[in-house]
């Protein structure tokens, strides 16, 4: 079949979650249909456009650049339209006259919306059965982030824009063919929102376990790592909180243990924290994190809001890291606590597992080993993704009867 899919972040190379799951996703979809990708893009992405060219019969870029001037004017749209603001950002005519071409070049069969806000684009391409993929349920994320912190203006925009999320994704997720989610609790949230339960697979996030291999951490690791983008407000909120209620009794137990948290564009109130602490080893971006995980005696996910699945916590299980995280963070992961990993919703609690896993090499081992074991049976995606095979066939039997019943 032929499959347009449009993504709000060009899948390469795969150094965050959704690049992980789109291009995994993407390479299973290559292997089985003709694919024409269509993505917004940042920056130079030449070589990235290359290497997924190998994939796919065409890939079309569109440039976008955010600045806080736009997104202000983003705002000032939402509020006069009442879309949520998020839509309203990344809604550009440059993407737009992209698909128009290429929607009268080319007849698809199935048009693939990876990400909630690339749904309004997948429905400019008419004659194609549609296919939401939602990477979480928005919404329920933003409604997370708006109860967490002190009240501020960012979580009134927080509550704002989780009830438009609500509103829109049902709207979008009733007027597509079919709805993907990543784990059983997206897939109630999206019902909660009106999203008809015969329209929603639940199909989770999976990786490439040939390609991600075990760590040989140094016999002597004994950091603590937080590795995400962070950016992303849960990500932020969630290390912001471990720092404030968590770090303090993990270093009153352990001294000289150091914090590394590796990841893009940290906000502004983490680098003032990192330069008042020097076991705080705050880095941005890290292209290869190899040398992090190997001196890591534990990674931390301490998510508080979020949806979906944390891609991080299957590579760290992937890779042999031991994982503490909250029972937020390993939503969608069918890990057990004590088993693969540990769980913790207290600050109290989470320093004592942390404490636990920097102390106890035995554990950590037993742990990490379990975990990699896991996520070879149930998420490397050529098993995860079986269920696209069914869908597509599906949708591709109801497009001919619908033909013929004209």
């Amino acid at each position: 079949m032929k499959v347009l899919l449009l993504t709000q972040v060009l899948p390469y190379p795969p150094d965050s979650g959704p690049r992980v799951k789109t291009y995994h996703v993407l390479r299973y979809l290559a292997e089985r249909h003709e694919v024409t990708l269509v993505s917004f893009v940042r920056g130079d992405v030449t070589e990235a456009a290359e290497h997924l060219g190998h994939y796919c019969k065409d890939v079309l870029t569109v440039p976008i650049r955010r600045t806080a001037a736009q997104d202000l004017r983003a705002l000032i749209k939402s509020m006069l339209s009442g879309d949520p603001f998020m839509m309203v950002r990344d809604r550009r005519r440059e993407m737009l006259q992209v698909l128009s071409e290429v929607s009268s070049r080319h007849d698809f069969d199935i048009v693939h919306a990876d990400q909630i806000n690339m749904a309004q684009y997948a429905q400019q391409i008419s004659g194609a059965k549609s296919v939401l993929d939602a990477h979480n349920a928005l919404w329920l994320v933003y409604r997370r982030l708006s109860q967490s912190g002190r009240l501020s203006v960012k979580r009134l925009l927080f509550e704002r824009e989780w009830r438009l999320l609500r509103v829109y994704e049902g709207r979008m997720g009733a007027e597509f063919d079919s709805v993907l989610a990543v784990s059983e609790e997206d897939r109630h949230a999206l019902l909660e929102v009106g999203v008809p339960a015969e329209k929603v697979r639940v199909i989770p996030i999976s990786i490439d376990t040939s390609q991600t291999r075990v760590i040989e951490r140094n016999q002597d690791a004994k950091n603590i790592l937080h590795l995400g983008t962070m950016f992303w407000p849960p990500n932020s909120e969630g290390v912001s909180w471990f720092l404030a209620q968590i770090w303090p009794r993990i270093r009153r137990e352990n001294p000289g243990v150091v914090f590394d948290i590796v990841g893009s564009l940290p906000p502004r109130n983490l680098q003032i924290q990192a330069k008042q602490d020097p076991f705080i080893n705050l880095t941005g971006y890290v292209a290869d994190p190899t040398a992090f995980l190997r001196r890591a005696a534990v990674m931390v996910v301490p998510l508080r809001a979020g949806g979906g699945m944390r891609v991080k916590i299957l590579h760290a299980l992937a890779q042999g890291i031991p994982v503490v995280t909250t029972s937020i963070g390993c939503e969608g992961i069918c890990a057990e606590n004590g088993i693969h990993l540990l769980v913790a919703d207290s600050p109290a609690y989470f320093a004592e597992a942390t404490t636990r896993l920097l102390k106890d090499r035995e554990l950590a081992n037993r742990l990490a080993s379990n975990g990699r074991t896991l996520v070879e049976n149930r998420y490397d995606y050529r098993h995860a993704l079986a269920q696209l095979d069914n869908l597509y066939a599906a949708l591709a039997t109801n497009g001919r009867e619908h033909d013929e019943m004209r």
